[in-house]
């Protein structure tokens, strides 16, 4: 591994083990079938591999599979929920968001605890006492931890306090500011503890996404994982002094993965804020962009590896870190293995993390922008690359029309595109894969015993041009301009500056994107802090300079609890536990805290995410990478996209597969969902379409398994609408409607 001579050493120590840990985990041996006969996580088991060990369902009998029955979800939202199974128990999510369970054999519902609105969209946890008397359900709601008992349905009211644990506590921020923090996923048990991620946002001065773990029991906050180091911690000088008081994101907003017997949780954390411009976080910037291997007891941290320095492009690390043993040059070794939004797959020994194939640094492209200071190398593994770097003339989408195809020949030669070009305001910087290509959450899974890693990969490109975070600009009367202009020069600008960027108070810039018109218009008439009340300002003036500060008055205010409608059925619950309203309310931090170095300017550009198809196709894949000796076995197109294609939209073009999911089975079959209501079933060795059926709606979640009295069944989420740039199939005739399909062989007669 190269390091760079310019650089302290600790910021090129990429991997660092801890020989305590070494010797106390290194007998470990995970048997995988212990692990992988039931689906009680979001990925199957902790390790998130969505394998599953049945027998019934084989390469000879899968092109059999009919509906067993399904579960409608009762209303038009489209659900992202993934289900879990508990013994003849599913549960699921449908009816105005109500968590349902519902018996695994007939379908017929048991209970419904309703209106859970603000809940984690994409699946919940379950826990259960070793004598099995105490059986819950795990979920965050509304920027909170809650609980339900898992047999009646009723919320535990003495988990935290009333019922629930806030989660916007201990990150560094006031937490009544915090207007985001909940992960969109369920997070991982292990024993008694629940181990979250979080979801702070992507803005500047975002919180902080520090991962916790919980009590499942009493909720107690058990330990802290500081993804952005404190003083005195490892890393802390890989960033500018005081970083942790306004960097945010660094987050595990995705999946984490679980090696139970060793008691290893595997993080796959993700960029740091803001994205696209690091001016203010000059450094490699530990732990953005690392895979990180912590005591799932007490949180320390083992060994970490980054996989890009100081990013710019929005590389998080998303999809679920795979726990494989690889046979690699007759020894075997236990591993992880991580896939990223780039295109490359880095393999580590679990336990130590060393490299189990070489991984060079190699230099980039410096940055041209005021202040940055990108990072002169980057790690390339010697694996492989799944997926394209470079948009070209020759790599432009072939069903492009041919006025689209001269506007694009225009502005790809006057933009740049590569791996690891640093975005510009002076150019358009066309990143192949961008923000949402390559494999993201949901995408992997694998073979654990036999070194195959499984890889759901997208080409979708970003563009992108930086632009200065300048005062919105609102299109107000001239009526309106004239009252702001007046109020702003009477009433701000003594504290606030002259062009709102702060003095005695804090900037106004963008204010309006961050809070509410409620919180803004009573700051404003009762004051907060030093700031008096300006009680004569008429309703007329707060919403034209509320727009002016970059706002929508008439945009929805959050409100949590809300009351909602009970749906029809066996109703034992609504609205998960009671949350008490803040007494005050911090607006969200808008500037560097006072007495910090900063740059002058702010620059943001947008995701760039408009052109899905800019490429030539296939535009998804699935692949399956051999661990073993470092191949990719084979890769085949999936998904069905009608973007730009002529003549009968039904047949399309391959492509769309973000964000679907796979099983994996101990019969050699990879089942695997993609854009256009696909379902396959794959030949794991070769890749060959098994079985094929196209659902009435979309997929957009994981899907599950189980068996239930011998008898196999697959679990599909069909509840998602089609895209206008894909094929409607829920119009044909015969159409199922929008719910939760369960396939199964036919009964033998």
């Amino acid at each position: 591994m190269l390091q760079n001579p310019k650089k302290p050493r600790y910021l090129s120590l990429l991997i660092i083990a801890i020989p305590l840990a070494i010797g106390l985990f290194s007998g470990c041996k995970q048997e995988d079938s212990d692990h992988h006969t039931s689906w009680t996580h979001y990925g199957g088991s902790p390790d998130q591999s969505r394998f599953f060990n049945a027998q019934e369902i084989t390469k000879e009998n899968v092109s059999e599979l009919e509906v067993a029955w399904m579960f409608p979800t009762g209303d038009e939202s489209p659900y992202f929920f993934s289900p879990i199974i508990v013994d003849t128990t599913m549960y699921l999510m449908g009816k105005n968001s109500s968590l349902i369970a519902v018996n695994v054999v007939t379908g017929k519902e048991i209970w419904i605890h309703a209106n859970l609105n603000g809940i984690t969209r994409r699946g919940i946890n379950y826990w259960e006492s070793k004598d099995k008397t105490d059986k819950r359900l795990l979920f965050t709601i509304n920027n909170t931890l809650q609980a339900i008992d898992a047999v009646n349905g009723q919320s535990i009211l003495n988990f935290g306090t009333n019922g629930y644990v806030d989660l916007r506590e201990g990150l560094d921020r006031d937490p009544t500011s915090i207007r985001r923090m909940q992960a969109m996923m369920p997070g991982v048990l292990f024993d008694d503890l629940l181990i979250l991620g979080s979801a702070p946002g992507e803005s500047y001065f975002s919180p902080p996404g520090y991962v916790r773990a919980y009590n499942v029991v009493t909720g107690q906050h058990v330990w802290t994982f500081h993804t952005i180091p404190h003083p005195g911690e490892y890393g802390y000088e890989t960033w500018p002094k005081d970083a942790y008081k306004y960097v945010g994101g660094v987050n595990v907003w995705s999946e984490i993965s679980v090696d139970p017997d060793r008691g290893i949780a595997y993080l796959p954390i993700g960029s740091p804020t803001y994205d696209y411009y690091g001016a203010d976080r000059i450094g490699s910037n530990l732990f953005a962009n690392s895979l990180v291997a912590i005591n799932a007891r007490t949180g320390e941290r083992i060994w970490h590896y980054q996989t890009v320095h100081h990013d710019l492009w929005d590389y998080d690390l998303s999809p679920a870190p795979q726990l494989m043993t690889v046979k690699k040059e007759g020894k075997e070794i236990d591993a992880v293995a991580v896939a990223t939004k780039h295109g490359f797959v880095f393999v580590f020994d679990r336990v130590t993390g060393e490299p189990v194939f070489p991984i060079e640094e190699k230099p980039f492209p410096k940055s041209e922008m005021p202040g940055e200071e990108s990072w002169p190398t980057q790690p390339i593994p010697s694996l492989p690359s799944f997926t394209k770097h470079e948009v070209t003339l020759g790599t432009l989408n072939p069903y492009f029309p041919d006025s689209l195809k001269q506007v694009w020949n225009n502005r790809i030669n006057a933009a740049k595109s590569g791996l690891y070009i640093p975005p510009s305001d002076k150019y358009e910087t066309v990143m192949m894969p961008g923000a949402l290509g390559g494999s993201n959450y949901g995408n992997t899974a694998a073979d654990p015993e036999n070194g195959i890693m499984y890889i759901l990969t997208q080409e979708h490109a970003s563009i992108y041009k930086l632009n200065k975070v300048e005062p919105p600009k609102i299109n107000l009367s001239d009526n309106e301009l004239k009252k702001v202009k007046t109020m702003y020069a009477t009433t701000c600008k003594t504290c606030h500056g002259e062009d709102m960027s702060g003095g005695v108070g804090p900037s106004l810039l963008n204010v309006g994107q961050h809070v509410i018109y409620d919180e803004f218009r009573s700051t404003v008439i009762n004051g907060r802090g030093q700031m008096p009340g300006f009680v004569h300002v008429d309703e007329e003036t707060l919403k034209a300079m509320y727009r002016y500060l970059g706002g929508n008055p008439a945009t929805f205010n959050f409100r949590r609890n809300a009351e909602t409608n009970t749906p029809e059925g066996n109703v034992v619950a609504s609205g998960g536990a009671k949350i008490k309203p803040d007494s005050t309310k911090g607006a969200p931090m808008s500037d560097y805290p006072e007495g910090v170095e900063h740059p002058e300017a702010r620059y943001t550009t947008e995701y760039g995410l408009e052109w899905p198809g800019l490429a030539t196709p296939p535009w998804s894949s699935l692949l399956a990478y051999d661990l073993n000796n470092g191949t990719i076995k084979w890769s085949k197109p999936v998904g069905q996209d009608s973007l730009y294609v002529q003549g009968d939209q039904s047949k399309g073009a391959p492509g769309g597969v973000l964000r679907k999911g796979m099983v994996v089975t101990s019969t050699g079959i990879v089942f695997a969902t993609a854009k256009g209501g696909k379902l396959y079933a794959f030949d794991a060795e070769n890749g060959n379409i098994l079985w094929e059926e196209t659902l009435s709606h979309e997929s957009n979640a994981q899907p599950s398994m189980y068996t239930i009295n011998g008898k196999q069944y697959l679990v599909i989420n069909a509840t998602s609408n089609f895209a206008k740039d894909s094929y409607n199939h829920s119009k044909k005739e015969g159409a199922l409607p929008k719910g939760y399909i369960v396939y199964a062989l036919p009964d033998k007669k």
